[in-house]
């Protein structure tokens, strides 16, 4: 798997439990959702990603 296949399975982990939290848990979870979508385009415009960062120093290409 490369890094950016992992970035994108993570963030839609990351929406689904953020959805599933907010409906069980609190509707303040919506905040996670809200701060993956912006994560997410902030990078597609940058080229900066944490999550791509941390991947590849866990030794994904």
């Amino acid at each position: 798997m490369t890094a950016d296949k992992a970035v994108r399975a993570f963030a839609g982990i990351m929406v689904l439990l953020s959805v599933a939290l907010t409906y069980w848990v609190s509707p303040w979870f919506v905040l996670l959702t809200l701060f993956v979508g912006a994560n997410l385009l902030q990078s597609a415009f940058t080229g900066f990603c944490p999550a791509e960062m941390f991947f590849r120093k866990m030794g994904l290409k």
